[in-house]
């Protein structure tokens, strides 16, 4: 008899996973505490459904029935339940058969496989998140196919398992449909699993920024406190939904009076219409009673502003977690708590659930995700200062349940969204950011600014030891444009949002000021550009002159972005209403390419340039960019009109102003760089498959080699075992042989052959040929035992040195490859030139795992000694596609195996023809659980 509290229940097995219509569910292993559950449960079941399941009529479970349904062993006999307020909506199980179909034990590897879902939950995915599960369940319980029988006509069912993406085979036998699930994942089942997740979590942002109804719990009659401010901004920022007040202090009897010309009430229970979004802001000890009373409503989503969580200590982070717990238990979704609120300014919306005050007309084309009330308040002045509106606003405090990888993927499909801003604190799933920030990035521009080194107080988050310059080179590789600073975060955003994408590095500057002209010329150079002598119109310039200028920039071949320099001549709104109209005007003849504006105390023409919207026709992006996902606005990149093309949605009229040349030019040269990155990733790599890869060997040798090692233990393999597991990927490691003596070494020299080398393999002196403990091109006995003699005593006696003998490899390129698999972040792939410029300069590149043909010859070029590969200054070029096909099957073999945690082999000679692996170190373990390979959940901290 197993409940939830005995020592073999699994645990592990629980998890919350959204649904297709954005609403949570809480899966769980059936105990047999669950009779009552599933007794009420099937009772609400209706007889067509039941007739389903049982292929006869089936009115109610007896008490043998119930019995069987929940007492299970979780090794042959397994169920899973889906449950939303603790209470069944749908159930599975399997149960392990063997070949003749009857129940039977290991090594047996198929089960039957059976499910039944309420009517009222049917159509919400609820089917095919338990399958995903129960999938996931077999194959750790060593199943490896399931098998269904479904009636002809429960076609619900039969979509589930055949739009699930596993190979399967169909058979109609006995008047039903015999169904059989090869249970391995596949590229298809891993697509499929994708895309539910997305539409999934996209549609669970959805009913947050767009709710029909809003309450506001904690409203004080006052007018003070942050329940009655975010009250009087969803008034005030018309919220085209219904609008309702909740203060448990108001008088029996007054319901539906007015607070802050809001129709108020003392409980929700006492409004008697649906509510989609609650706002919470009562102290942090009553938020639970306000919880309890949204789930007991059937509200879709909370917004909970109160404090005292996790950023407040031990307890605040206890009850967080609690707070989460209880929120997910009613199938609704949370932002916070901590935290600063939302704004969605679609028209049909108007949503201003936040603490900031924001006129309805500020609508653009940016999104904007924080985790800090600060940052959010000064990003949106900053944005709203210089003109530019957004789609939606999100800032989600402690970020305990909603984070940015929710945000990302209603972004990505929100037509909206143009231009997707994130300040963020911690990256909660590294893995899975990347990947969907590297999707979205295809569609849209991702700009990302970190906001610390450490984890801050209330953000519960696996951490990475990935160092940070690691984690932000990751994240350009998967296109996010990553910037230092907030006010960074706006330059680059102002410049995505308002213009088109350069079609390469060429910059051309204009203006009235050489000295300025100068200044953002040395600017272009340092951020990597090419830019073209500045044009000098002096100071006596009109606006006529700039506009002639800048039409003959646009029009030239020569160029691919514009920076315009001004200095104030005349200082009046007359002259700044002019020069912007004039630069308008020229971006609206010559379309297509990017213009930014440089100014010198031009306050007014930052004004009037903010002042363009919707002001000439979209440009479209001068190269046209191959279309990756949904796009990002009516022409199809950056900087368009929205749907609708209303008005107050910003357009390409619009020209970024920047006070300072190097900020606008570091916006240019982002711009840049993200266009290059779309450009490259047009056409993805693949993945080659390599005859030669004994991938059954490996694991069978790794499985032997773990066998007895504890859960969490690190082993590093002895030299023959990393040869041998090397091996079968084709990673041949040069031979050594151990020489704890002269004659040892003398004997080893013969069986190697002459000549060869003489090294020290102490952990002290490993890899520093600098101090000494290598003796290279020893062609005779004599120098051998002379290069003997000189290391023992200079170093040490042989039994500290370790010294061995190897056979020389051809003369080459030392260089350095590794694989580290971090927890949080994956398996990264990292390559360097061996010795100070890897190790003293931080010239090492890194990539994710799994590497393609295009990823593994970028990631060798992207380092800045890399001209020493390919002929520096005559010398003669190495063999870098033998360089190329090492990195991808290192990257296979880690991808392939999650036991191999860390490989590194230092030195590689790579010479002009072909290279050498001189020396490897592997390290394994079990491995941990792939959260990003598993099935959907939501991540519980």
């Amino acid at each position: 008899m197993t409940t939830a509290s005995d020592p073999s229940y699994p645990a592990h097995w629980e998890a919350d996973v959204v649904l297709r219509d954005g609403g949570t569910a809480r899966i769980r292993p059936i105990t047999t505490e669950d009779a009552g559950r599933l007794v009420s449960f099937y009772e609400q079941v209706s007889d067509e459904s039941k007739y389903y399941r049982f292929f006869a009529p089936y009115p109610r479970l007896s008490d043998r029935d119930v019995r069987r349904f929940t007492h299970h062993d979780y090794v042959d006999r397994v169920g899973l339940a889906a449950t939303i307020g603790g209470e069944f909506i749908g159930t599975v199980r399997f149960d392990r058969i063997g070949p003749d179909g009857r129940p039977a034990s290991a090594p047996a590897d198929e089960a039957e496989v059976a499910f039944l879902v309420q009517d009222a939950h049917q159509g919400r995915g609820v089917a095919s998140a338990l399958l995903e599960h129960i999938g996931a369940v077999a194959r750790e319980r060593g199943i490896r196919r399931f098998a269904a029988e479904v009636l002809p006509a429960n076609t619900k069912m039969i979509k589930v398992f055949t739009d699930v993406g596993y190979q399967q085979k169909r058979s109609f036998e006995d008047g039903s449909v015999h169904l059989t699930l090869d249970l391995e994942p596949t590229a298809e089942s891993l697509a499929v699993q994708r895309a539910r997740e997305q539409r999934a979590e996209a549609r669970s942002v959805q009913r947050l920024l767009a709710p029909g109804s809003v309450a506001v719990i904690g409203a004080s009659r006052s007018g003070a406190g942050v329940g009655a401010t975010a009250l009087r901004n969803l008034r005030d920022g018309g919220f085209r939904g219904h609008l309702y007040a909740v203060n448990e202090a108001r008088a029996p009897g007054m319901e539906g009076d007015l607070l802050e010309g809001v129709r108020a009430y003392r409980g929700l229970a006492d409004i008697g219409a649906p509510v989609d979004l609650a706002v919470i802001a009562v102290p942090a000890g009553r938020v639970p009673d306000a919880v309890a009373a949204c789930g007991e409503h059937g509200v879709q989503g909370l917004v909970v502003l109160s404090a005292g969580y996790g950023e407040s200590g031990p307890a605040g982070l206890a009850r967080q977690r609690e707070l989460v717990r209880q929120v997910r238990s009613y199938g609704m979704r949370l932002i916070g708590p901590n935290a600063f609120g939302v704004i969605n300014t679609a028209p049909e919306v108007g949503l201003n659930a936040s603490l900031a005050p924001a006129p309805a007309s500020a609508r653009g084309r940016i999104g904007l995700f924080t985790q800090s009330g600060a940052i959010g308040i000064a990003l949106l002045s900053a944005l709203l200062r210089r003109g530019e509106g957004l789609s939606s606003f999100v800032s989600a405090g402690n970020r305990a349940d909603v984070s940015g990888n929710d945000i990302l993927q209603y972004w990505y499909e929100d037509e909206a969204t143009d231009v997707a801003l994130m300040y963020l604190e911690t990256l909660g799933n590294p893995r899975k950011f990347t990947r969907l920030a590297r999707r979205t990035a295809a569609a849209k521009p991702v700009v990302v600014a970190r906001g610390g080194r450490h984890t801050p107080a209330g953000h519960v988050v696996p951490g990475t030891r990935l160092p940070e310059a690691t984690v932000s080179e990751l994240l350009r590789q998967a296109g996010v444009i990553r910037v230092d600073t907030v006010t960074e975060l706006v330059d680059v955003g102002l410049l995505l949002a308002g213009q088109p994408l350069p079609a390469g590095p060429r910059v051309a500057i204009l203006g009235n000021s050489e000295s300025l002209g100068v200044l953002t010329y040395d600017a272009c150079l340092t951020e990597g550009l090419r830019p073209l002598p500045p044009l000098d119109l002096t100071t006596a310039a009109g606006p006529a002159d700039f506009r002639a200028a800048l039409c003959a920039a646009l029009a030239s071949g020569d160029c691919d972005a514009v920076v315009v320099t001004a200095i104030p001549s005349v200082s009046d709104r007359e002259l700044a209403d002019d020069l912007a109209q004039a630069l308008r005007q020229a971006v609206a003849e010559v379309p297509g390419k990017p213009v930014a504006v440089v100014h010198v105390e031009l306050g007014e023409l930052v004004e009037a340039l903010s002042a363009a919207r919707g002001a000439s026709p979209a440009a479209p992006a001068a190269e046209p960019l191959p279309p990756a996902g949904p796009p990002a606005g009516a022409d199809g990149g950056p900087g368009g009109h929205g749907a609708d093309g209303g008005p107050g949605v910003e357009g390409p009229g619009r020209i970024p102003a920047y006070p300072a040349a190097e900020r606008a030019v570091k916006a240019v040269a982002e711009a840049v760089r993200y266009a290059r990155w779309r450009r490259d990733n047009a056409e993805t790599g693949h993945v080659p498959e390599y005859e030669d890869i004994d991938e059954a060997g490996a694991a069978a040798r790794l499985a032997t080699l773990l066998a007895g090692v504890d859960a969490g233990a690190v082993l590093t393999l002895d030299e023959d075992a990393a040869r041998d597991l090397l091996a079968r990927y084709g990673i041949r490691v040069l031979p050594t042989l151990p020489a704890p003596s002269p004659d040892a070494a003398v004997r080893a020299a013969r069986v190697l052959g002459y000549p060869v080398a003489l090294k020290t393999t102490a952990p002290h002196l490993r890899h520093r040929a600098d101090l000494g403990g290598v003796r290279l091109d020893l062609t005779t006995e004599a120098e051998l035992r002379r290069s003997y003699e000189e290391l023992t005593d200079a170093l040490g006696k042989p039994a500290e040195l370790q010294p061995v003998v190897q056979a020389m490899a051809p003369r080459g390129v030392d260089t350095v490859v590794r694989a580290t698999v971090d927890a949080a972040a994956g398996a990264v792939l990292s390559f360097g030139l061996a010795g100070v410029a890897s190790e003293l300069l931080g010239d090492t590149a890194h990539g994710l795992v799994p590497a393609t043909d295009r990823d593994a010859a970028a990631l060798i070029r992207s380092i800045r000694t890399a001209p020493l590969l390919f002929g520096w200054r005559g010398s003669d070029p190495v063999d870098t596609p033998a360089l190329e096909e090492l990195l991808l099957r290192l990257s296979r073999l880690v991808d392939d195996h999650p036991e191999v945690t860390g490989v590194s082999l230092e030195p590689v000679v790579v010479a002009t023809e072909g290279l050498s692996v001189l020396s490897a170190t592997v390290r394994v373990a079990h491995p941990p659980v792939r959260t990003d390979l598993g099935p959907r959940t939501l991540p519980s901290y």
